[in-house]
């Protein structure tokens, strides 16, 4: 059972290890909500779909827990091994279902700054908690109807003490003392072409900037400084519409707009990705070699934007709405040659296997009965 009750960014990397188990022989049974159902139907995988957090004024933690319990028990029940990413409260109930089916539970992050270990024992108390407070009593009450021993420190516990990261040593890499079990990133190859449209203008001109901003807040003001100050630097421009269906600004030759399409295969052909510091996009146009403008939406994107820095293989922006100014400088940095340069060499190094690894070692935890948790 693959859990996470998350956004795309959250789901996509959990559809990849699916496809990877399938091609091994094992059945996967995704437990995402409703809006996965398209993309996990391309590819076969079932889905049993979870329904977001009821609103419950009163208590919310509270409600969401009890139904995060209820969804996880009906799921897991023919499951040999569960993995789990996002929600903590979910996380905690479904490795409280594991624990109680004795089977393996394994939680996954998708990025170092989410480590327990990376954390100062300050910040990593104040986060066990604060999540002991908001909804460690109704944890510890549905545990007791499982017939389980009642679980301090609720962070700890769901993310367990050697939690799985899915990205690459490359954009990642563990510093000493953090502990976790890296399998580089979780991404299926997409062997989709490219519409007839886009390859069209591509072929039209030279490399344009991309610009999406995927589900993030500000994305219509982000997209618009963004035209602007690439259209300044002379640059044609595609616009990825997302989740908020963003527009082109006008009817002018040089922009196009675009859908769902093979970020694999486009990101090879830009002059510069300028997106929303999500991991996946970001090791996307990594692997890619495309050079990056990463605007930093929440602070747990502020790590890649950084690393990407560091490497010279990109550049960074506050957001939500980076200023016209600020995105200026940025792209001339981006469209320099030393940044492709390094961009290139980051690409070379970087793995792509990451998803049947962690297939494999999935199957090793079930085969040889290893201990119900990550450890």
């Amino acid at each position: 059972m693959l859990w996470s009750c998350g956004s795309r960014g959250d789901v996509e990397p959990l559809v990849a290890l699916a496809a990877r188990l399938r091609a091994l022989g094992a059945q996967a049974l995704m437990c995402a909500p409703r809006d996965s159902a398209e993309r996990l139907a391309e590819l076969d995988v079932p889905l049993m779909p979870i329904e977001r957090l009821p609103r419950d004024r009163a208590n919310p933690a509270t409600a969401g827990v009890h139904t995060q319990f209820d969804q996880a028990a009906a799921a897991a029940q023919d499951c040999d091994v569960v993995v789990a990413s996002g929600l903590l409260s979910g996380a905690a109930a479904v490795r409280s279902v594991a624990e109680r089916l004795g089977i393996p539970y394994f939680y996954v992050v998708w990025s170092p700054i989410h480590l327990p270990t990376a954390l100062d024992p300050a910040q990593r108390q104040q986060f066990n908690e604060g999540a002991d407070g908001l909804f460690g009593g109704v944890i510890n009450d549905r545990r007791a109807a499982l017939g389980l021993p009642p679980v301090r420190n609720v962070f700890d516990y769901a993310l367990t003490d050697r939690p799985w990261m899915a990205a690459d040593p490359v954009l990642a890499p563990l510093r000493p003392g953090v502990e976790a079990v890296q399998t580089g990133a979780w991404i299926l190859p997409d062997e989709r072409p490219l519409p007839a449209d886009l390859a069209a203008f591509l072929a039209a001109g030279p490399p344009p900037v991309y610009v999406g901003f995927g589900s993030s807040g500000g994305a219509e003001d982000a997209a618009r400084v963004a035209v602007e100050a690439a259209r300044a630097q002379g640059c044609r421009v595609i616009l990825s519409r997302g989740w908020y269906d963003l527009a082109l600004p006008d009817d002018a030759t040089d922009c196009f707009a675009v859908g769902e399409v093979n970020l694999q295969a486009l990101f090879g052909r830009v002059a510069v990705a300028v997106h929303h510091d999500g991991t996946g996009t970001t090791h996307v146009a990594s692997q890619a070699g495309a050079p990056q403008i990463l605007v930093r939406q929440i602070v747990g994107q502020v790590y890649y934007s950084e690393r990407l820095v560091e490497l010279g293989a990109g550049a960074a922006v506050d957001g939500p709405a980076p200023t016209f100014d600020a995105l200026s400088a940025a792209l001339r940095t981006a469209l320099a040659p030393r940044t492709r340069e390094r961009a290139a060499a980051v690409a070379g190094r970087m793995r792509t296997d990451g998803a049947a690894v962690a297939a494999r070692m999935l199957l090793d935890a079930v085969s040889r009965e290893k201990p119900p948790v990550s450890v």
